[in-house]
C-alpha cells in the first residue's frame, strides 16, 4: 500500500512519509479487525493531494460491531496502538459508516493558515 503513495507523485512532499505510515496502519486495521481480512474481502484506498491538505481514506468491508476507536493501552500491549498513531499524526481523523464497514479518513494540512501544524 505504500507503493501507491509513493507512486501518486508527491514523493518530495513533507508528507509523503506521513502519509505512507497513515496508509499502512489504516489498511492493517481494515484487514484485521474487519471482513476485509477474509478470503473474499477486500478495502478501498483513496489518497487526494492538493495545495491545502493531503488526506488518506480507507474503506473497510465491515463486520464488526463496533466503530473504529482509539483505544489506551498499556506500554506492553503489542497491538492496538494504529488508530491513536495516526490521530497524533494527522491533523484530523473523522470516521464515518455502519455495520456494513466504515471510512477512516486521515488529513494533513498543508496550509498553516488553515488551523494546520507545522511538519
Amino acid at each position: 500500500m505504500r507503493g501507491c503513495v509513493r507512486a501518486a507523485g508527491w514523493r518530495g512532499s513533507p508528507f509523503a512519509e506521513d502519509a505512507e505510515l497513515i496508509v499502512s496502519e489504516l489498511s492493517t486495521n481494515a484487514i484485521l479487525h474487519t471482513a476485509s481480512g477474509l478470503e473474499s474481502g477486500s478495502f478501498h484506498l483513496a489518497v487526494a493531494v492538493s495545495a491545502q491538505v493531503v488526506a488518506v481514506s480507507v474503506t473497510d468491508a465491515g463486520g464488526t460491531g463496533t466503530a473504529p476507536k482509539i483505544e489506551d493501552q498499556d506500554q506492553d500491549a503489542e497491538h492496538g496502538r494504529g488508530l491513536g498513531m495516526v490521530s497524533s499524526i494527522a491533523h484530523r481523523v473523522v470516521v464515518h459508516g455502519s455495520e456494513a464497514g466504515h471510512t477512516i479518513t486521515a488529513e494533513l494540512f498543508t496550509d498553516e493558515g488553515r488551523g494546520g501544524r507545522p511538519c
